[in-house]
């Protein structure tokens, strides 16, 4: 019989029915049920994680594919995956691993700090599939990766409760988070979740580690400007350096709208430029788009082509005008 590690963050009531506390769910878990995210399961009266060490995905990849652009540019890192989701996304681009169960390995976190030290990495990216609900095996991770010097990266939906989250941001050094909408509603109809709380996680992160976030701008649902520059005026109004990924959306899973206008993507850039410093386009071949800009002197500190870097700065500093370039740098 397979042992599965106890999970954290739940309560028991006295019919033995579990609620947890991991998300704003909240799931009321009876006896050899799951919850919503199919991984935590009732056990005999106790919360289970159900994927704690089954690895679906690791690989190594450029640090800009996450996407973080201003945290430490160039360097690659090591990046794994469970399986399970606490949002239900009609649009999902790996649902592979977000709504089904895929071919799985096993691993200790002293095995993926064996791999990432084998590698020669000192980066280790939580992603692929939603990080939050395989978050134990995420924390263990995370903390001995701290002891051997390595840097912890979040890439989530950011629908996790506070008090995990606070356990857990120690140990992180950066994080991107998706921001899907600014209407509660599209969160509630398309994702089964809920607005309020990705933006806490944005503020409470923001002042705590490197920030960045991106959002799928897709095409009759959240494509509207005047709904996008909500997004703009939110992220502003927290830090008018956090970098900003709007990428564009593709067929995916069980919505066929068609892909985002790529003039619509445009006006979109142009117009987030506006009230935030750092500005990027996804899945587009638009010119500068995909480029760092100093915000003192406007020179381009940093040029991207696919995945390749050209680095314009010394030190994370402007060569130009000596202006320090948001971000963490070598």
């Amino acid at each position: 019989m397979t042992e599965y590690q106890e999970a954290k963050y739940y309560s028991v009531d006295q019919d033995k029915q579990l609620k947890c506390e991991l998300c704003p769910h909240h799931c009321i878990i009876k006896e050899d049920k799951t919850g919503i995210c199919k991984v935590r399961k009732n056990i005999k009266g106790e919360l289970k994680s159900l994927n704690y060490g089954k690895v679906s995905a690791l690989g190594v990849d450029p640090i800009e594919k996450k996407p973080l652009y201003h945290f430490h540019p160039a360097k690659k890192v090591l990046s794994i995956g469970s399986y399970g989701c606490n949002m239900s996304c009609s649009y999902c681009q790996n649902w592979q691993i977000s709504q089904q169960k895929p071919p799985l390995k096993d691993y200790s976190p002293q095995a993926i700090i064996n791999t990432a030290q084998k590698k020669e990495l000192d980066l280790i990216a939580y992603t692929y599939s939603e990080p939050t609900v395989f978050y134990e095996f995420m924390l263990d991770t995370a903390k001995l990766a701290s002891k051997k010097g390595i840097k912890n990266i979040l890439v989530s939906n950011g629908f996790i409760e506070e008090e995990p989250l606070k356990e857990l941001t120690p140990y992180l050094a950066a994080a991107n988070i998706d921001l899907k909408s600014f209407q509660d509603h599209f969160y509630k109809k398309h994702c089964q979740g809920g607005l309020d709380t990705v933006k806490k996680t944005i503020r409470y992160l923001a002042d705590k580690i490197h920030l960045e976030v991106t959002t799928l701008v897709i095409s009759d649902l959240n494509d509207d400007l005047d709904e996008l520059q909500k997004i703009f005026n939110f992220l502003a109004e927290i830090d008018q350096d956090i970098p900003l990924h709007l990428s564009r959306y593709y067929p995916a899973y069980k919505l066929d709208n068609p892909a985002t206008d790529l003039n619509l993507m445009e006006k979109a850039y142009q117009l987030a430029k506006k009230d935030l410093n750092n500005v990027y386009l996804g899945n587009v071949n638009l010119e500068n788009s995909r480029d760092s800009f100093c915000s003192n002197c406007g020179d381009k500190v940093i040029k991207r082509s696919g995945y390749g870097v050209i680095k314009n700065y010394e030190a994370g500093f402007c060569k130009n005008c000596g202006s320090k370039i948001y971000g963490e740098f070598e």
